[in-house]
């Protein structure tokens, strides 16, 4: 009677062991990234620089102050094994006499990934000069105070090629590519 009492006991355990067990399973799912390469500068509007005249004779004219009120925001997301990005800029014209100047700050504010270099002080003129290098796959967060601060500088570089202009429009061209 002991020996069917544990057998008895041993079936059930057996039996509850199989019930207990689990199996797994699996479900392919389909992820897709998109390549992204958004650029803007923040905020909107324009700016406004202006030399001033000396106020004795046998001074230079006085350069603008430095403006610092724009920002580049950038989103990437570059290709598997993909090249990194570059930020370039250009003028549609320059002025005889005169340097157009930026500078990109290093990135600030919200954000993430693998930002940009600045460059450095850059000259302006119609071919496009690379001002931010090495941008991975990075999100700078939007608007003012975000991304990098663009520092833009007037300064004559030869006095005797000034002439008078007035309300001169100058575009300043971003891209950002591979």
């Amino acid at each position: 009677m002991r020996l069917i009492k544990n057998i008895l006991i041993l079936i059930c355990f057996i039996l509850s062991y199989k019930v207990l067990s689990q199996t797994t399973g699996n479900r392919t799912i389909t992820v897709t990234l998109p390549i992204v390469t958004l650029l803007d500068i923040e905020p909107t509007g324009n700016i406004n620089l202006s030399f001033a005249a000396p106020t004795e004779a046998g001074r230079s004219i006085v350069n603008p102050t430095d403006n610092t009120t724009k920002w580049i925001n950038y989103t990437s997301a570059i290709a598997p094994a993909g090249l990194t990005r570059k930020i370039t800029a250009s003028v549609n014209q320059t002025i005889p006499g005169v340097d157009i100047k930026i500078q990109a700050a290093t990135a600030a504010g919200a954000g993430g990934g693998t930002f940009g270099t600045p460059s450095g002080l850059v000259i302006l003129t119609t071919t496009a000069t690379t001002i931010i290098s090495g941008i991975g796959g990075a999100f700078t967060g939007n608007g003012a105070n975000n991304g990098h601060r663009l520092t833009i500088s007037l300064s004559q570089n030869t006095y005797a090629n000034l002439s008078a202009h007035t309300n001169t429009p100058v575009v300043i061209t971003y891209t950002i590519t591979e």
